[in-house]
């Protein structure tokens, strides 16, 4: 039920929302006429590694790619950019990997392997299912970055405190997660976007 569902789901989203992904890819490429496109390789589901595409938000990819930390750092942000992580609209493309089945609509989000490198029995269980667009941590910080601006050790941080939270998160869902569960934690992040894009007016 879970596959039908994502695989339905993001059809409708991407054809729905066509008008809406054309004209964000043309304000990224009229912008500075650099790739629409953002692509980093993420682990997913039993540890096979996939590309994760989301728009481009970003001057420079290659750092970003490597999945490098420069929390804080407005200047490496484009001008568009600032609203699609404002609004998470940076991540439609994942419609994408939904479609194709790296990723669902809900499930732990994916990470780079150098972080799932630093804990890889807590990820063994993580990786027992596909990764997704939103879960419950995502909810929680959906600032992050904002949490990690203000920090003197943004990777320590992130390492000893925002991802060991993350992953008892998402070993919550991974042993409880229900269809009913996932609806619910979608109507939950529409409702944060919508309260963080009405707060930033």
């Amino acid at each position: 039920m879970k596959r039908s569902f994502d695989f339905f789901v993001s059809v409708i989203g991407l054809v729905l929302l066509s008008p809406f992904l054309i004209l964000i890819s043309l304000l990224i490429k009229l912008q500075d006429n650099g790739p629409v496109i953002f692509k980093q390789e993420r682990v997913g589901e039993n540890g096979k590694l996939f590309v994760m595409y989301k728009f481009r938000s970003m001057w420079n990819l290659e750092s970003a790619e490597k999945g490098s930390f420069e929390p804080g750092n407005d200047s490496r942000i484009t001008p568009i950019g600032r609203f699609l992580r404002r609004t998470k609209t940076d991540e439609l493309p994942q419609l994408f990997n939904v479609l194709k089945g790296d990723m669902s609509l809900v499930g732990p989000r994916p990470e780079v392997e150098k972080w799932v490198a630093v804990y890889p029995e807590k990820w063994k269980q993580v990786l027992t299912i596909r990764p997704g667009i939103t879960d419950n941590a995502a909810i929680v910080y959906r600032n992050e970055e904002s949490i990690l601006a203000t920090s003197e050790d943004p990777e320590k941080t992130y390492k000893e405190f925002i991802l060991p939270h993350k992953l008892t998160l998402y070993k919550e869902y991974v042993n409880s997660h229900t269809f009913w569960g996932d609806l619910e934690l979608i109507y939950k992040t529409i409702c944060s976007v919508t309260a963080k894009r009405n707060a930033s007016h």
